[in-house]
């Protein structure tokens, strides 16, 4: 009675681990981004999108069959070229970016729609701009599609459409769009 109890309980744990694993994965991406910043404020100057990149890491976690949360961790770079006076100015800027997305599957675990918010925090700017002349915080809305093509592999598409203004003194906000290669593990 004794090893029954116990074999039942080992193979129940084994079970346990076995499902939750099939529900949790691990991955890393990355790809090249193309910014821009929308608005105004800059008098005399249009923005030029500048063509950067992304990478980074991240878990998803399946809530349901055609349900998941995915959290990730991303280093981004956006921003703008600005032309129109004098010489022009190709403003970088490097940010820790937090999406937390919900990935619904319409054809379970192979094609998703992904949405969620997305925290940046700026890191650094280029282009002997002071950092202090950028908004250390920016605050998205990320939508995009994910296809899982075979194996572990994976594209996606995504666009960030920035709400929180970049410049202080301006009304310029980020716009970018991710197109992204990774492995889900």
């Amino acid at each position: 009675m004794k090893k029954t109890l116990i074999l039942t309980a080992f193979l129940g744990m084994l079970f346990s681990m076995n499902t939750f694993a099939q529900g949790l994965h691990f991955g890393i991406k990355g790809g090249p981004s193309f910014s821009n910043y929308t608005g105004s404020g800059f008098d005399g100057y249009d923005f030029n999108s500048i063509t950067n990149f992304h990478a980074g890491a991240f878990v998803e976690l399946n809530l349901f069959e055609t349900l998941s949360l995915q959290p990730e961790l991303l280093y981004s770079t956006k921003g703008s070229t600005l032309s129109g006076i004098g010489n022009d100015i190709e403003n970088k800027l490097g940010y820790l970016s937090i999406p937390v997305l919900a990935r619904v599957y319409l054809i379970p675990d192979k094609f998703s729609i992904d949405f969620g918010p997305q925290a940046s925090f700026l890191l650094s700017e280029t282009e002997n701009v002071n950092i202090s002349d950028s908004k250390t915080f920016d605050f998205a809305l990320a939508g995009g599609v994910t296809l899982h093509l075979f194996g572990p592999l994976f594209v996606q598409g995504r666009y960030n459409l920035g709400l929180t203004d970049v410049k202080p003194d301006a009304n310029v906000k980020n716009s970018v769009i991710q197109l992204s290669a990774g492995l889900r593990f």
